[in-house]
């Protein structure tokens, strides 16, 4: 089933100077697996391949269910030194919400929105 990434997962973003940080979230253990196979770091540096000039890392929390992305050199300067309207990455978390991906029909929970 293709789905947006929203309906397995949470996200969270922020700055970290001139980098984004976002934390994607599983929504069960059972999804963080899979994201944690399939949710790699091409497939966001492709996502993001406008914004993130300088490259994509990504760190593992599988305690919290969560896999962490440093979207580097994508907010213009950051902060005050930047003309982007979100200088500050806080809408890149939504924006790899909308990722769409191929999932196991199982994964999928029932009644999550589109």
């Amino acid at each position: 089933m293709r789905v947006p990434l929203s309906r397995l997962a949470l996200a969270r973003s922020g700055d970290k100077g001139d980098s984004s940080n976002v934390a994607v979230i599983a929504r069960t253990p059972e999804i963080y697996s899979w994201l944690e196979e399939h949710l790699t770091v091409e497939v966001v540096r492709d996502h993001f391949a406008k914004i993130a000039k300088g490259g994509v890392e990504r760190f593992l929390a599988p305690n919290l269910l969560a896999i962490n992305f440093i979207l580097k050199d994508s907010l213009g300067g950051g902060g005050s030194g930047s003309l982007k309207t979100d200088a500050q990455g806080k809408t890149h978390g939504l924006g790899l919400l909308f990722l769409e991906m191929d999932v196991p029909d199982e994964l999928v929970p029932a009644g999550q929105p589109a």
